[in-house]
C-alpha cells in the first residue's frame, strides 16, 4: 500500500449495514424512543428501537418469503413517512438493495429510475404516479403487514456486498446510479466526531426527507448507530415548525441545507430561542458566510459545514474539534485521506501542495467510497486517477490543512442540496417546438442565492417563458427546473465552435 491511505478503523469482513444500525447493543436502550416523525400535530409516529428491529427484521423475511433474492433491487417512491424509512433499512436487513427516490421526481423520471434499476418490486404511496408495467408493488398497508412478519435475524453479509443504490445528476443527461457497499455506514464514523460530535444523548431534527441521502445517513443511520434519536417532519409546510420541532422534542442537533437557514433568519420565530441545541449542521450547497455569521449572532450558536458527494458523503467538515473559518466547509474528517491532484491525470498521481488548485481527491481505501456507478464503467473509469477518487470539485488546501472550494470541473449545478445536470434540463426544454437551442447553467441572483437559469435560442418567434417553464415540468422534478428564462440571439462559442456555457451571463 502506498503511504496515503485512510487510517480509521475498518469494518469487520461480515457486516450487515442496516443490524449495525438497528440491532441490540449495550449503547442503544430496546425502549428509547429513536424516531419520532411529527405530522404538526399531536400524534406524531413515535418508534422504539426495539420496535424498529423486530419491524426492519420483520420486512427482510417478509420480503424474502415473496421471493427476493440477495442483491434484488427494490424501488421506494414513498414521501416521507416510517414506512419508506422501514423498507430502506429492511431491505437492507435482508440483504436486498433499496433504491430510495425523491418524491418530487415527475412520472417519467421514476420509470427511467425503475427501467435502469431493474427493480424487482416498487415499495409506493398511492399519490405517486409511476408506470410499474409488471413489476409488483407494496402499498402502505402492505409494508405494515409485513413489518408483523415473524423476523429470522439480519442477512450474512460481507462489507462489499451492494446495500443500497441511488441516482444523482451526472454530466451525461441522465441520472447515474450510485451503488454504495454496507461498508459505507462505518465508513460515516469520521463524521461523528469531525462534524456533528455526535453522543447518545442527542436529539437529532433534521429538515430532509427520509428518501433524501442527506437524511437517510445525518438524520437516520448516524444517530441510530450511535444510540441517539431522530425527529423528522411530515405535515403542512411553516417555517416555524423547525423551531417548534426543536423546543418540542427538545433537539441538540439540527441539520439543514444553507438556503432554510437563511429563511429561518428572516421569516421564522427562532430568535425567541432554542435552549437544548448545541449547534446547527449544513451541507448540500455552499454556507454563504454572512448566513453563518447571522446565525451565530442571533443564536449564540455555531454553524459547522461539511463538504460531500453521493458517492462518499460527507468527508470535509468544521465541528467540536475543528473550528470555522469563514468561506472554508473545513478540514478533512478524523482518518479521511483526502489530497488535491492536478486537474489532468498523471501516471503517478501525485498530491499537489498547500496553495495549489486541483482536484480534490479521496483515497480508495476509505470505507465510505461506493463500489461504482450502476451499469457505467466507462464512468468508473473516468474518476479514478490511481488510487484516488476525484468527483469533480475544484479546491484548494492551506497550510493547516482546510480546504477552500472553487467549484467544479465539470458543469454540474447544485440546486437545493441536489446535484443537477445541465444536459438534463437542456434535454426536457430541447424537446419544446419553439426551441432551437438552449444552455443551462446556475447562477447568482444576490449574494449568496443561486438558481437554475436556462437561455434559448428560439426556433423563430420566441415562445411564452410560461409555456416553457410548464413544458419543462412536465419531465423535470421541481428541483430541476429552471427558475428564469432568458432568450439570446445567439449562444456564447469558444474558438473551436463549442458552446462556452461560462460565458453565459453570470448575473440575471
Amino acid at each position: 500500500m502506498s503511504e496515503h491511505h485512510y487510517t480509521g478503523d475498518l469494518p469487520p469482513e461480515k457486516f450487515n449495514m442496516a443490524a449495525f444500525c438497528l440491532s441490540p447493543a449495550l449503547h442503544r436502550d430496546p425502549a428509547k424512543i429513536a424516531l419520532t416523525i411529527d405530522h404538526g400535530d399531536d400524534q406524531p409516529d413515535r418508534w422504539s428501537y426495539a420496535a424498529l428491529d423486530r419491524a426492519v427484521q420483520g420486512i427482510a423475511a417478509g420480503l424474502q418469503a415473496r421471493g427476493l433474492s440477495k442483491g434484488d433491487r427494490v424501488l421506494i417512491r414513498m414521501g416521507n413517512t416510517p414506512e419508506a424509512a422501514l423498507m430502506f433499512f429492511g431491505a437492507i436487513a435482508g440483504g436486498f438493495v433499496p433504491v430510495p427516490t425523491s418524491a418530487q421526481l415527475t412520472q417519467l423520471e421514476a420509470a427511467f429510475v425503475l427501467r435502469n434499476s431493474g427493480a424487482e418490486l416498487i415499495a409506493l404511496s398511492p399519490d405517486l404516479p409511476i408506470d410499474s408495467g409488471q413489476t409488483p408493488t407494496l402499498l402502505p398497508p402492505d409494508i405494515a403487514e409485513l413489518a408483523q412478519s415473524p423476523g429470522a435475524g439480519y442477512a450474512d453479509t460481507h462489507k462489499d456486498d451492494p446495500a443500497f443504490l441511488v441516482y444523482t445528476s451526472g454530466t451525461s443527461g441522465t441520472p447515474k446510479g450510485v451503488l454504495h457497499a454496507h461498508r459505507s455506514v462505518w465508513g460515516r464514523k469520521p463524521m461523528v466526531e469531525g462534524w456533528y460530535g455526535l453522543t447518545s444523548n442527542d436529539v437529532m431534527v433534521h429538515a430532509g426527507a427520509v428518501n433524501w441521502t442527506y437524511t437517510l445517513g445525518v438524520g437516520l443511520s448516524d444517530p441510530w448507530a450511535n444510540g441517539a434519536a431522530t425527529v423528522l417532519y411530515n405535515g403542512p409546510k411553516d417555517i416555524n415548525v423547525w423551531p417548534r420541532l426543536i423546543r418540542t422534542h427538545k433537539g441538540t442537533l439540527f441539520a439543514a441545507v444553507p438556503s432554510l437557514y437563511r429563511q429561518l433568519l428572516r421569516d421564522s420565530d427562532i430568535c425567541d430561542g432554542i435552549p437544548t441545541l448545541r449547534h446547527g449542521l449544513t451541507a448540500g450547497e455552499p454556507l454563504p458566510e454572512q448566513v453563518a455569521a447571522d446565525w451565530a449572532g442571533m443564536t449564540g450558536l455555531p454553524l459547522f459545514e461539511a463538504l460531500g458527494m453521493s458517492e462518499c458523503s460527507t468527508y470535509i467538515s468544521s465541528g467540536p474539534v475543528t473550528p470555522t473559518r469563514a468561506g472554508s466547509p473545513g478540514r478533512p474528517q478524523p482518518g479521511r485521506c483526502v489530497a488535491i491532484l492536478p486537474a489532468e491525470k498523471t501516471a503517478d498521481a501525485t498530491p499537489l501542495p498547500p496553495g495549489e488548485t486541483g482536484l480534490l481527491a479521496v483515497h480508495r481505501t476509505d470505507p465510505a467510497l461506493m463500489l461504482g456507478y450502476w451499469k457505467r464503467p466507462e464512468e468508473d473509469m473516468q474518476v479514478w486517477h490511481g488510487d484516488w477518487f476525484c468527483g469533480g470539485d475544484l479546491a484548494h488546501m492551506d497550510d493547516d490543512g482546510y480546504v477552500w472550494f472553487e467549484g467544479r470541473a465539470d458543469d454540474v449545478m447544485n440546486a437545493q442540496g441536489y446535484r443537477v445536470s445541465p444536459a438534463e434540463v437542456e434535454a426536457a426544454l430541447l424537446s419544446h417546438r419553439g426551441v432551437h437551442e438552449v444552455a443551462v447553467r446556475e447562477v447568482e441572483v444576490s449574494s449568496g442565492v443561486h438558481l437554475i437559469a436556462a437561455f434559448v435560442k428560439p426556433e423563430g418567434i420566441a415562445p411564452e417563458i410560461a409555456d416553457l417553464l410548464a413544458h419543462a415540468a412536465n419531465s423535470l422534478a421541481p428541483y430541476k427546473r429552471p427558475r428564469e428564462i432568458r432568450f439570446l440571439d445567439e449562444m456564447p462559442r469558444t474558438a473551436n465552435g463549442k458552446l462556452a456555457r461560462k460565458q453565459l451571463p453570470a448575473r440575471l
